[in-house]
């Protein structure tokens, strides 16, 4: 390490791994309410048709959204499932993001140049063994993200009773319950962004918001059936194909672009802030550890 200064050092796979779930958690932080507007906006009207939803909706909106649920259930419904929120990122992000770069080495065999498929393929792998790893996390995130604090009739009173509750009431299978849709979401996202990310760097702040924009047309009706499914009691779909396909008997193709807006404008900030994060945690953890080689 002599003879480098802390930004020529390329950062280790620990280094990235701790990184990539830090930054994520920031970046959960400060757009959180976008998400939590976006789960509410998927699930509206799910339990009636096109026409009686329409006609009773109680969320309109992004700014609609987020203000009634200030005025009727008070600022911190906005973080609803933050808990679970931030332990997804810690082990989602961390494996996603992470281990992008190892993964990508491990398919071209050490090469410094990687093709588009070699790209692609890291990306769905890591992006596939994240969801396995942290679908619990998603799963309560959700459905605190969905219950409403005002009337009563909350499913879980805290992060612990909720993977408790899961468990007892659905069994293990509950709490990966949706890992199917989300894998196929995240692929989609993870290619979109890690590759994007991988191939533009020094343009990521320019091209984000078109990519959030695209990635958000192809990802929103997986997303939207993930978070339905994932929300759904006990025995209401069969599986994620028959809650896609009583959307669009009930709602209308529509149905599956619900929450676009908050989606895509949450991806599109989410990104922003947690590749600056995440490059800036990179130079500041390679530093320490450096300093703490250095001689005296």
């Amino acid at each position: 390490m002599v003879g480098f200064k802390a930004t020529d050092v390329p950062p280790t796979a620990t280094v990235k791994f701790l990184g990539a779930g830090t930054a994520a958690c920031i970046a959960d932080l400060i757009t959180f309410p976008l998400d939590t507007a976006k789960v509410r906006l998927q699930i509206q009207g799910e339990r009636q048709g096109a026409v009686r939803a329409a006609a009773s909706l109680q969320y309109r909106g992004v700014l609609g959204t987020i203000l009634t649920m200030v005025r009727t259930e008070g600022p911190r419904s906005l973080y609803n499932g933050l808990v679970a929120g931030l332990q997804r990122q810690m082990s989602f992000a961390s494996v996603r993001i992470g281990l992008y770069d190892s993964v990508k080495q491990f398919y071209t065999k050490g090469s410094e140049h990687a093709g588009i498929g070699s790209r692609l393929l890291a990306g769905g792998t890591t992006g596939a063994l994240a969801v396995a790893v942290a679908q619990p996390t998603d799963v309560v995130k959700v459905r605190f993200q969905a219950q409403a604090r005002a009337g009563g009739g909350q499913r879980y009173q805290s992060t612990v009773d909720a993977y408790k509750t899961i468990a007892r009431e659905e069994g293990f299978r509950g709490l990966w319950k949706g890992t199917s849709p989300n894998i196929a979401r995240n692929a989609i996202v993870n290619c979109t962004e890690l590759v994007t990310y991988d191939l533009i760097k020094d343009a990521l702040l320019k091209a984000n918001l078109m990519t959030g924009f695209c990635t958000t047309i192809i990802a929103s009706p997986v997303d939207v059936v993930k978070t339905r499914y994932m929300n759904s009691a006990l025995g209401q779909y069969s599986s994620a194909g028959h809650c896609a396909l009583t959307m669009l008997q009930k709602e209308g193709p529509r149905a599956f672009y619900k929450g676009f807006m908050p989606s895509f404008l949450r991806l599109g900030s989410w990104n922003v802030v947690m590749f600056v994060t995440y490059e800036q945690l990179k130079r500041a953890l390679m530093a320490a550890c450096t300093s703490r080689e250095a001689p005296f």
